[in-house]
């Protein structure tokens, strides 16, 4: 075992050995219950009921919107993303018409009821859509939803730097975005041929020089470890790239090679993947130098500067977690709109259709086009808090929670105090009467630790070794 540190941030210990022995399968937790608890069941009326019950408490709450765009122009071979790849860009004007429809029944239906403080377009890739196709949708959502000033708002897309010019990136801050996140995965030549991704170095860096000449506040590097053709010198050169780059955020996601459920996947060979040995020790590496660098440890994938506000939001206690991943704001009611997105409006989760068709067919009948969802119960929603703390904060008041909660702690979730007890026995949390803590070993683990208080995955992992028939439900890696 050996200690990573920072001056910024606690100590994190990263031990192979019990790395090894709790790696396992297990939700990310941008939302509890997770997508696969939600049901064909609930569908547009149910939404409707939801907000109304919303709007019959009175007051303003913040808002949020996720704005989802499906195309690509080329497929990347390591991508997990429900996305569309096409050159028609015919196809995008299309797209757009519908979702500027669906984002209209969105603004009159919160109409006086919430004010934007956050934004995020993903993808796919956001910047598919031409420079005057994304200027007439800023327009548009502009139209509909009350925005709060650039100086307090959060706009962010992702950006692919292979679509974009500086002119472009100065257009999209001139559109409204504040904050950029570019995909970038890995700067080893080798490596991105293998998974079908050429974006030379400088292609990045000049798209980055632009965002800050732009006057955009945040920029995001999105980082893969674990794919083909890496190893621990590659791994090295490209932090060394990255770290020299300057960027105030970055993610470090683990691949996933799941090419059962994801068919550009079956592109990479199985030989060019590195053992699990050698991902533990890039993932150590990562965090070693990163740290080193003076980047702040936010959790599970995410690392930022002491000052950006993702780590300013974490010592303040505002850090939360959504579909889009951390985030500086508080819990606040998220309106998605595009194909396949997922809201969050006052104790519901509804996620729209997955396909095109689907989604065209259900916005032509005059409808929302939400497919599935989910209405939290009480039970849900005291997981889902204590969940949100522990990956935000590592960290659980009993005594605030129950406070808030009719329960006992010790009562209601006896059966999880016993499992947190075996991840206590391995150093990976301290309980007490009053706390439950992530030690600095256990922030790698935070989704293992998270997982105990999950009551659906641990039903269906309990009826899956019961019945050998019932396929257990499938997730990525926990490390």
């Amino acid at each position: 075992m050996h200690t990573i540190a920072s001056a910024a941030e606690p100590t994190i210990e990263f031990d192979p050995e019990i790395i090894g022995k709790m790696s396992q399968s297990g939700p990310r937790y941008t939302s509890y219950p997770t997508a696969d608890r939600f049901s064909a069941d609930f569908g547009y009326g149910n939404f409707l009921e939801a907000l109304a019950s919303l709007k019959l408490r009175g007051g303003r709450r913040a808002l949020s919107l996720y704005v989802h765009v499906p195309f690509c122009d080329t497929v990347c071979y390591y991508c997990a993303c429900n996305k569309i790849v096409t050159k028609d860009r015919s196809k995008a004007a299309t797209y757009l018409s519908y979702l500027k429809q669906e984002i209209e029944m969105q603004g009159k239906l919160f109409a006086g009821l919430n004010r934007v403080e956050q934004l995020h377009f993903g993808g796919g890739t956001p910047t598919y859509f031409s420079d005057k196709q994304m200027g007439e949708l800023m327009a548009h959502l502009h139209r509909q939803f009350e925005f709060a000033p650039d100086s307090e708002g959060e706009y962010s897309i992702e950006i692919d730097p292979r679509t974009v010019t500086p002119e472009r990136v100065h257009s999209l801050r001139a559109q409204g975005f504040n904050r950029v996140s570019l995909g970038v995965q890995d700067f080893d030549p080798e490596v991105q041929k293998a998974v079908n991704r050429i974006q030379p170095m400088e292609e990045t860096l000049g798209v980055m020089e632009a965002a800050r000449d732009a006057g955009f506040r945040s920029i995001s590097i999105d980082l893969i470890y674990g794919l083909p053709k890496q190893n621990l010198t590659t791994m090295s050169q490209t932090l060394s790239k990255v770290i020299a780059s300057n960027p105030d955020r970055i993610a470090l996601y683990n691949y996933a090679h799941m090419p059962h459920l994801f068919k550009p996947q079956r592109r990479i060979l199985d030989e060019d993947l590195p053992s699990p040995s050698v991902k533990l020790g890039m993932l150590a590496e990562c965090i070693g130098r990163l740290t080193a660098a003076g980047y702040v440890y936010i959790g599970m994938d995410h690392f930022a500067k002491p000052t950006d506000d993702l780590a300013v939001a974490q010592q303040q206690g505002r850090l939360h977690r959504n579909f889009q991943g951390y985030s500086t704001h508080a819990e606040m009611d998220l309106v998605a709109c595009g194909v396949s997105a997922i809201s969050s409006v006052n104790a519901t989760y509804s996620q729209n259709e997955k396909t095109l068709d689907e989604y065209y067919a259900k916005l032509d009948q005059g409808k929302l086009p939400i497919a599935r969802g989910i209405q939290l119960g009480t039970d849900d929603l005291l997981r889902r808090i204590i969940i949100q703390r522990l990956m935000c904060n590592f960290e659980l008041s009993i005594v605030s929670l129950e406070q808030a909660y009719p329960i006992v702690f010790k009562g209601y979730f006896a059966d999880e105090l016993k499992r947190l007890a075996e991840l206590a026995q391995d150093g990976l949390v301290t309980i007490d009467a009053e706390w439950i803590s992530v030690t600095p070993k256990g922030r790698l683990l935070i989704r293992n630790i998270c997982m105990v208080f999950d009551r659906y995955l641990n039903a269906a992992r309990a009826e899956a070794a019961r019945s050998p028939e019932v396929q257990p439900l499938r997730y990525s890696k926990t490390i």
